[in-house]
């Protein structure tokens, strides 16, 4: 996918943050970091600024994309990056007026840039109407009220009980994901639990029903356990149980096995459990397997603005934090 000349002049322009009211100003050190923020390893090399940024931006185009009507991945992580909701710059505090100066340059070639619902900045082809929508960003940076929220969910994490972690933090998480009928085990009646502590279900936009079955552990996961972690090999029976049993689903009145087994951990799950599992497991099977570990929980609850229980802070952290984040 090529961009006229122009066009890729006046993004390196506002990249640079050159004479404009809406961009920042980047000098030689802040280009580099701007193309890390974006996953790429381009250096500046002390020539002019807008020149270098030209040939980078010249060199992701020529770049094979991974759909056609689309600008490669690579320039379209670059534009979110430039569009970052939070590089405001007076006297444009929501971005409007440098959403609507790269638009002017965009359209010249078929493209327009938006806001989604989550304040990420996609790319629609006005031709053929297809967006940008399903490229993954790298994580952005957190801000500093979004990293005094992921401290308090981790340190309520690693002071709480299994169960505890289960009711507070993984049942409202499942269930503003868009989960359904999450039935927690509580532990009560080992019996009947069948190596799930949580079973849900997923409904597809095509109206079938996915079953997943969630095994929650305390601490990290490791291949060889420490006190007070878990042995991935005490888990490994746990999952073939829960694989192998089938749930009762009330809503259509009928038994299912499970699809999916979540392997949830309030710690780290090791690569070396990771493989270890996997060994233990045939091809079908390994294909079932999920893992969520600490990191994940925390960038969930990031990433879709989750409000958290008065359980893990006190009342005026969760009235500050939902009134930052609302739905």
């Amino acid at each position: 996918m090529k961009l006229k000349k122009k066009t890729i002049n006046e993004i390196a322009d506002m990249i640079c943050g050159n004479e404009s009211n809406y961009f920042i100003y980047r000098s030689s050190s802040c280009l580099t970091e701007f193309f890390e923020e974006c996953g790429l390893n381009f250096v500046h090399d002390g020539s002019t600024r807008k020149w270098w940024v030209v040939g980078v931006l010249s060199t992701i185009l020529s770049e094979p994309e991974s759909n056609p009507s689309l600008l490669p991945d690579k320039f379209v992580l670059v534009i979110r990056e430039l569009m970052d909701i939070y590089d405001t710059k007076d006297p444009d505090p929501e971005r409007k007026n440098a959403l609507k100066e790269l638009n002017s340059s965009l359209a010249r070639d078929g493209f327009q840039a938006y806001y989604d619902d989550e304040h990420i900045c996609q790319i629609l082809s006005t031709k053929t109407r297809v967006n940008s929508s399903a490229i993954s960003s790298p994580q952005r940076t957190w801000t500093k009220e979004e990293q005094e929220i992921s401290k308090s969910i981790k340190e309520f994490m690693e002071s709480s009980s299994e169960d505890v972690i289960t009711e507070e933090i993984l049942l409202p998480l499942f269930h503003y994901l868009g989960f359904r009928r999450i039935t927690h085990a509580n532990h009560k009646d080992k019996s009947l639990e069948y190596g799930k502590d949580i079973w849900m279900k997923y409904i597809l936009p095509t109206s079938h029903n996915l079953y997943f079955g969630v095994q929650v552990k305390k601490g990290k996961i490791r291949s060889s356990a420490k006190p007070n972690e878990s042995n991935i090999a005490e888990i490994l029976s746990q999952i073939k149980m829960m694989l192998g049993h089938e749930i009762f689903d009330p809503e259509i009145n009928k038994r299912r096995l499970v699809d999916h087994a979540i392997i949830v951990a309030s710690g780290e799950i090791t690569k070396q459990a990771r493989n270890w599992l996997g060994g233990k497991l045939d091809a079908s099977q390994r294909s079932q397997i999920l893992f969520m570990e600490q990191k994940d929980i925390l960038d969930l609850f990031i990433k879709h603005k989750i409000p958290i229980s008065s359980v893990i802070t006190n009342q005026s952290d969760v009235s500050d934090f939902n009134e930052k984040f609302p739905f």
